[in-house]
Order: C-alpha cells, then sequence, then structure tokens
C-alpha cells in the first residue's frame, strides 16, 4: 500500500530494481500497450481530481477492484501512477490492467484511512496487503437490559445491549474465561426463554456455576452485587474484588457460616486460576494490544497480545497475503488499519518498529478508541520486554507455518500424483447431502485448498425437485445449481471460482449421477473423484477413489494422503450435518401460521396466545378470530379465508 503522502512508494532511482527483458518491456510505452491503456485510463481521471483528501479504486477491464488507496490530496497521489519509469514492476503490472477508477472525497485523510481499510476488506483486491484471517474476533457479553444479566460468548455484531469485553483471541480462550467466571461470580449463563420456564435449579447450580436466579435463591440485590463485581473485575479491578471476597469470607467465617465461607473460598480459586492462567505477565499495563512481525523466505508473521486490564486475553499470529515488493513497516501498517476496521482499539498500541504513519493511524482510530490513542515502540521496561515475546512469538508461529507448509505440499504434491491430476489442484470442492427418510433433505459443499479450508466459500442448498429418498437425484440437483451459477458468474473462469478437482462422497452411482450433470453442461476440464467405504464398510480405514472412466485405486491404510482425503469427505459431513440438524430444528419450531401471508410474529403470537394452539386458531369462527386482541378484521378475514378458502 502507497503510504508517502505525495504519491506511492516510488524509489529514488529505477537502479534499485533488476532490469531483465520483462521490465523492459514494460517500461517500452508503445512497445507494451496494456501499459499506455492503463496511463491512458489514469490520467481521463486526474484531469478531474482534486486536491482533497480522499480514496481510489483502480479497476481491471471487468470493473473488478484491483487496488484500493488513500491520499490526503488525491491529485498528486494519482499522478505519480503515470510515472511509469520510476514505478516497481509490481506496480507497472497493476497500472496495466488498469482501466477505470473510482473517486471518493473525504474530510480527512484519517477518515480516508479508515474508508480504505473498509474497502481492502470488502473487496480484497490483489494488489493491496490482505488480512487473510476474516474469522471475527470473541467476546464476552454481560447483558445490562435484564433484571438478572446474563454472561456469554459473543461475535459479530453488537447489537445486544451491554458490556462487551474482548477481544479475546480464540473461542477456546473466551470459552475457559467464561467457565472461570461462572466460578467466580455465579452469573447465569442461560437464555432468557429458558430461565423464564425454569421451576428448579438447573445443573449449573448443583456445580456451584450459577446462583440460580430462576428460582430465587439469590434476590435482585444481591445479583446486581455479583454483577457488579464481575464488571470490576473484567474491568481491570481484579485486586480490589479479590480483596472484597477475602474480607467477606473471613465475615463468613467469623459468624461460623461455614458454607458460606467454602463457596467463597471456591470463588477465590476461580480468581486465582484467571490470573494464574495468564501466558504473559501484564500485570500494570492498561488495556493494550502488542504487535511484532517475523520475516524469513518472503514470508511474515505478525503476532498478536491482547492484554486487558491487566490480563493476557490471548494471543493469534496472521499471516498476511500480497505482501511482496513492500517495506516491513508499510506491511504493519496496512495490517493495523484492517485490523482495527472491526475490532475496537485499546488506548494503548506497542510495536516492534516505527510506523511510516503512526501519528495518522492514531488519528484514525481515536474515535473508536473513545480517546487518544498512543501508540509506541518501547525502548526499555516492562513494555518492551512484553514486545520482545510478542517477536520470540511471532519468529515460532513463523517457523511452524513453514514445517506445516513443507508438509501439507508434499501431501498436495503426492494427491495430485495418486488421483492423476496435472498440477496441484487450487481449489477443491467436496460435496455430500443429507436427509432423514427424504425429509429435510439438503445438499452441501465445502471448499478447500493448499493453504486449507475456505470458509468463507461453504454452500448449503435446500433439495427443490429432486425426489428426497434419491440420492442420486438430489446429487444431480446440487450440481446442476451449482454448475449453472458459476458458470453465469465466472463465465471466464478467471475469478477463482471454478474447481480443479471436485469429491463426490460416494461410490459409482453418485459418480455417474455427478457426470450426467457435467457433460450436459459441457464441462469437461473438471477432475472428478467419487469416495466410497472400503471393502469392509470402512471399518478397516480404508476407502475406494473411483475415477471417471471406471478405474478404482485405493491407498494404504497409514498413507498421509488417505488422511487428508478423509479429512476433507470428514469436513463435508460435519457441515452438511449441521446444516441438517439446523433445518430440522427450524421445522420443529415452525408453525402453520407461518404459511399465511401478512401475519408476522407479532400477530401470530397474539393467535397463539388468544386460542392456545394452531388447530384451535384453525378451526375458529370469523368473529371469534375478530375478538382476538391485537388482530384487526382485515387480519382475521385473511387468517379465516386461508384456512377456509371456499367459505
Amino acid at each position: 500500500m502507497p503510504t508517502d503522502s505525495s504519491g506511492p512508494n516510488i524509489p529514488a532511482s529505477p537502479n534499485r530494481f533488476h532490469e531483465d527483458a520483462a521490465t523492459r518491456l514494460i517500461r517500452g510505452g508503445s512497445e507494451h500497450p496494456d501499459l499506455d491503456a492503463g496511463v491512458a485510463a489514469i490520467r481521463e481521471v486526474l484531469a478531474t481530481l482534486p486536491a482533497r483528501p480522499g480514496v481510489y479504486r483502480m479497476t481491471d477491464v471487468r470493473g473488478d477492484v484491483l487496488y484500493v488507496g488513500k491520499a490526503r490530496a488525491l491529485r498528486n497521489r494519482v499522478a505519480n501512477y503515470t510515472q511509469v519509469d520510476r514505478l516497481p514492476l509490481r506496480l507497472q503490472r497493476m497500472v496495466s490492467q488498469c482501466r477505470g477508477m473510482t473517486i471518493i472525497t473525504t474530510n480527512s485523510e484519517a477518515e480516508a484511512l479508515l474508508l480504505e481499510a473498509q474497502l481492502i476488506k470488502r473487496f480484497r483486491p490483489p494488489y493491496n496487503v490482505l488480512l487473510r484471517d476474516d474469522k471475527s474476533f470473541p467476546f464476552i457479553l454481560l447483558r445490562t437490559d435484564h433484571d438478572f444479566p446474563r454472561i456469554s460468548k459473543h461475535r459479530g455484531a453488537r447489537k445486544a445491549v451491554g458490556n462487551y469485553y474482548g477481544p479475546f483471541a480464540s473461542a477456546g480462550s473466551v470459552n475457559t474465561t467464561i467457565n472461570a467466571l461462572q466460578k467466580l461470580f455465579l452469573l447465569r449463563s442461560c437464555t432468557d426463554s429458558f430461565m423464564s420456564r425454569r421451576d428448579r435449579p438447573c445443573l449449573l447450580y448443583q456445580i456451584k456455576r450459577c446462583s440460580a436466579p430462576c428460582v430465587d435463591r439469590i434476590d435482585k440485590d444481591g445479583y446486581a452485587d455479583l454483577v457488579r463485581q464481575a464488571r470490576d473485575f473484567l474491568g481491570g479491578k481484579s485486586n480490589a474484588v479479590q480483596r472484597e471476597i477475602e474480607a467477606q469470607m473471613a465475615q463468613a467465617a467469623e459468624d461460623l457460616d461455614f458454607e458460606r465461607a467454602a463457596m467463597l473460598r471456591d470463588r477465590l480459586r476461580a480468581a486465582t486460576f484467571i490470573q494464574g492462567s495468564q501466558a504473559i505477565h501484564a500485570e500494570g499495563l492498561p488495556n493494550a494490544d502488542i504487535f511484532a512481525m517475523a520475516v524469513k523466505s518472503g514470508q511474515i508473521a505478525i503476532q498478536a497480545f491482547f492484554i486487558r486490564g491487566g490480563q493476557n486475553w490471548g494471543h493469534r499470529a496472521f499471516f498476511p497475503t500480497h505482501t511482496e515488493g513492500l517495506e516491513e513497516a508499510e506491511v504493519m501498517q496496512s495490517f493495523l488499519a484492517q485490523f482495527y476496521e472491526e475490532v475496537p482499539p485499546p488506548r494503548v498500541i506497542l510495536l516492534d518498529r516505527e510506523l511510516p504513519e503512526s501519528d495518522l493511524l492514531a488519528e484514525a482510530l481515536k474515535e473508536g478508541a473513545g480517546g487518544k490513542v498512543d501508540i509506541a515502540m518501547p525502548q526499555r521496561g516492562d513494555r518492551k520486554r512484553l514486545v520482545d515475546q510478542a517477536t520470540r512469538n511471532a519468529v515460532e508461529a513463523l517457523d511452524r507455518r513453514a514445517a506445516e507448509t513443507g508438509t501439507k505440499a508434499k501431501i498436495w504434491r503426492e494427491m495430485t500424483e495418486f488421483l492423476d491430476l496435472p498440477e496441484i489442484p487450487q481449489r477443491v470442492e467436496v460435496y455430500d447431502n443429507s436427509h432423514i427418510q427424504g425429509a429435510h433433505a439438503l445438499g452441501a459443499m465445502i471448499v478447500a485448498g493448499p493453504e486449507g479450508f475456505i470458509k468463507g466459500q461453504y454452500r448449503k442448498w435446500n433439495i427443490k425437485q429432486a425426489e428426497t429418498n434419491d440420492d442420486f437425484g438430489m446429487m444431480r440437483e446440487v450440481l446442476a445449481r451449482r454448475f449453472g451459477r458459476v458458470m453465469e458468474e465466472d463465465p471466464e473462469r478467471d475469478k477463482g471460482l471454478w474447481p480443479d478437482l471436485i469429491l463426490i462422497d460416494g461410490g459409482k452411482g453418485q459418480l455417474s449421477a455427478v457426470m450426467e450433470v457435467v457433460n450436459e453442461l459441457g464441462v469437461e476440464d473438471v477432475a472428478i473423484i467419487g469416495i466410497a467405504k472400503g471393502p469392509h464398510h470402512g471399518r478397516d480405514g480404508r476407502e475406494v477413489f473411483h475415477f471417471p472412466d471406471g478405474r478404482e485405486k485405493m491407498l494404504p491404510v497409514n498413507s498421509p494422503v488417505l488422511f487428508h482425503l478423509q479429512r476433507l469427505r470428514d469436513e463435508v459431513h460435519r457441515f452438511v450435518i449441521g446444516a441438517h440438524r439446523d433445518k430440522r430444528s427450524r421445522a420443529i419450531t415452525a408453525s402453520p401460521l407461518d404459511e399465511i401471508p401478512g401475519i408476522g410474529p407479532a400477530r401470530k403470537r397474539a393467535l397463539l396466545l388468544h386460542f392456545g394452539t394452531a388447530s384451535r386458531v384453525r378451526a375458529a369462527a370469523l368473529d371469534d378470530l375478530v375478538r382476538a386482541p391485537g388482530v384487526s378484521e382485515t387480519v382475521a378475514r385473511a387468517v379465516y379465508d386461508f384456512y377456509h378458502p371456499g367459505g
């Protein structure tokens, strides 16, 4: 990402780059018409650009976004892309593909920086540094809209009313913390509807992880006191909370209330567990994030530590992509801008290096942090030791990834050879169906590549046309809908949406059904393999791989390639079974009233509360429907006509 306020990162001299034949071809102006066309497209936009802050998007001939950049002065920044002799080879390639630009002006450069990060995450352009891990971070949510607030794990948009604590590095770290907090503060974790139906305490009360407000084992004031302590603890006042519990325990012992004293002793142990489980010593440090980078053989790892209230809430390594030819500090700044696009920034950010525009980034993050953000590179003391520890973790994460990548690459090469593929597949799609005696039939697809599962590309389909007890027909329908969609969305096969390999969970029958579909659509260059249980129905771990030409192959039971292919098949099993379970659950809770046009949740609830069951609504006379609270004559007539079309 260009960071110089006046233009892209252009070297002082072209001699900085190796002058090979490809470079000379691109530098040749009229010798390379694509580059001339790109420069012409940029100059056409340049003529109308203001000298104001803003964001620009470069697009190719199809309108796909190539690059997103921000500028303090748009005219100055964009003008530098027309000076092709001074551009790095990477940016020359980008200019040669550019055929249009979209411009958005902003009130300040800080605002442009935030917008740039949003657009990069949205469009994922090939010439921007990309934060590959796009999974949202988990938080702890302590609700405030209930007399007895619930504590729970939360991901995604913050629509619920309450206090959010995080981010935590992983679901595992937040689950561990919530379990300990339940022991410490005895707060409920159940849903409001579950709580309202209880007439006796649940198991969590028996194992001393809840105070059972659902059945009045604690009053409102007592529970509010627990909530206050939890907020103080999560807000960084853990020592004060411990002293308060110690005083309560001593008082209970003095009053000879040994049962209460023992309960408070257990809560203190839970507090000690939370503080003792910290992987790094962060006492005295306010809310802060720590980042350090490791670079080796062109690969980059960025290690993050999340410190909140003196407690370590986990750490995670990130591996940004599209970093070739960029300065390390530039990569770090682009990474941070994207990282904090969704995660609320703390007031302190500690780094292992200086950023080219740290003041601008701090200004951009100020609103999200609720005040001034201090971005610093500590030189001594405890903060320096924390950064050094993050650096060591980054190096170790990069070494682990290199080792894993080497193993993965070997397995993918061997898989390619075993399946007789011309080259290593970059996109593998695995398909499976799920139903119970034909009910709630559903098809699913998972996607994997050499870097692992691509969960954002997973898809599922409700079976619409095939007989729901016809596995072959279901597979035909799923593949027909999948290929019909991809032929429409990516007809040129240049967006990465076409599979190189399709794995079907099934034998000859399922494979034949799929081949019928692809042959009808004229798709001839996608490898398709069926995976079926071996001669002993998989009890010995064997699998039979069916090829379209009728061949069958097997692998040794201890083959890493077999384990890899089984893992792909097991992942689609997991995904389709989970989707099918959700579909069944929705069907179980569905009401016949859902089928009536114009009847929303509120009116459905009013009818059910008044009549008791859906069958009584069906049998009700028009006059009875009109008398139901919240039901107008028009709605009553719609309900009556739905059940009595002839009357």
